[in-house]
C-alpha cells in the first residue's frame, strides 16, 4: 500500500523546487478576464452544491478613498478562484490583485491581475511586496492575501502570519493616507447534500490610516482577532446555524435529486395535517 506523502510541508515550494521565476507584473486584460468570468463560475458549480455568504453587505462598507486587502486563510487548491469570484460579484470595476508563489504554472493569471512571490530568499520575495505595495493610491484595488504564506490543514492552529500584511498596511497607510483592510474566514463543508459547499465569512472592514506602529505587535494583534473569527465561523457551522447567510450560487438540482426530494416528501404532508389535528 501507497503511503501518504506530506501534504502539508512547512517549505515553501519555491525553496524546495528552487527554480529561477520569471517577474511578471499584474496587468487587467478584457479577453482574459471575459474568460476567466466565463470559467471560473462554472468550475465552482461543477464542484460544489453552493458557495453562501454572511456579511457580504461589508463590501459596500469600504472606505472609498483608499485600496482595500483582504487577509484569508489559505488551506487548498480553490482559495484563490472563490476569491476572485468574490471579488468579481461584489466588487464591479475594481482592479483584482493576487500573490500566486510558483506563477510560472499559470503564467496567463498574470492578465487578471495576478503577481508571482518567490521565497528562494528573502531578497525574491521582498521583491513581490515592494511591487505589491506600490498599487495602494489606486482605491479600486482589492488585494487578497494569504498572511499564512503558505497552505495550511483546514482549522490549522496556531494561526501565525508571516510578516507581509504588516508591512503593505503600514506603506500603504504612510505613502496613500490609509487602506481598508477585511478579514474573511473561508470554510468548505459537506452539509445536507452529496457535494461540498463553500461556506465564507466577511468581517467588517477596518480603515487604518496612521502607519506608526509596531509592526510586530500589529500582526500579533490581527492573528489574534483572526483566529477568533475563523472559531466562531466553525462553530456556527457546526452548530448548524446559517442565519444571515446569502447564497453567491446554489445549482440547480440534478433530475435524480429532483427525484429524491420528491420520494423523500411522499406522506410528509399527510403527516403533518395528523399532526396539526393532534
Amino acid at each position: 500500500m501507497e503511503k501518504v506523502k506530506d501534504l502539508y510541508p512547512d517549505t515553501p515550494p519555491t525553496i524546495l523546487r528552487n527554480r529561477e521565476e520569471k517577474f511578471r507584473t499584474a496587468k487587467n486584460a478584457w479577453f482574459w478576464h471575459t474568460l476567466a468570468d466565463f470559467v471560473f463560475p462554472r468550475m465552482l458549480k461543477f464542484r460544489f452544491i453552493a458557495a453562501l455568504i454572511k456579511g457580504d453587505e461589508n463590501f459596500q462598507k469600504l472606505d472609498s478613498r483608499f485600496a482595500t486587502i483582504f487577509y484569508v486563510p489559505h488551506t487548498n487548491w480553490w482559495d484563490g478562484i472563490v476569491n476572485y469570484t468574490l471579488c468579481r460579484h461584489f466588487q464591479k470595476g475594481f482592479k483584482f490583485r493576487l500573490m500566486i508563489e510558483e506563477m510560472n504554472r499559470f503564467p496567463l493569471f498574470q492578465y487578471i491581475g495576478c503577481f508571482p512571490i518567490n521565497k528562494r530568499n528573502a531578497q525574491t520575495a521582498m521583491k513581490s511586496l515592494q511591487y505589491a505595495a506600490t498599487m495602494f493610491g489606486d482605491p479600486k484595488v482589492s488585494y487578497w492575501l494569504f498572511p499564512q504564506g503558505i497552505i495550511r490543514p483546514p482549522g490549522f492552529r496556531p494561526i501565525e502570519f508571516q510578516s507581509g500584511l504588516a508591512y503593505l498596511v503600514q506603506h500603504a497607510a504612510k505613502n496613500y493616507g490609509g487602506v481598508n483592510i477585511v478579514a474573511m474566514s473561508t470554510k468548505y463543508c459537506f452539509l445536507r447534500e452529496d457535494k461540498p459547499e463553500v461556506i465564507i465569512k466577511l468581517h467588517e472592514p477596518v480603515t487604518i490610516t496612521d502607519g506608526d506602529f509596531d509592526r510586530k505587535e500589529f500582526t500579533k494583534k490581527i492573528e489574534a482577532e483572526f483566529e477568533d473569527l475563523c472559531d466562531n465561523h466553525e462553530r456556527e457551522i457546526s452548530s448548524g446555524n446559517f442565519e444571515g447567510y446569502n447564497y453567491v450560487f446554489k445549482r440547480k438540482l440534478s433530475w435524480w435529486k429532483v427525484i429524491e426530494k420528491k420520494l423523500k416528501n411522499v406522506g410528509m404532508k399527510s403527516a403533518a395535517a395528523r399532526a396539526a389535528k393532534k
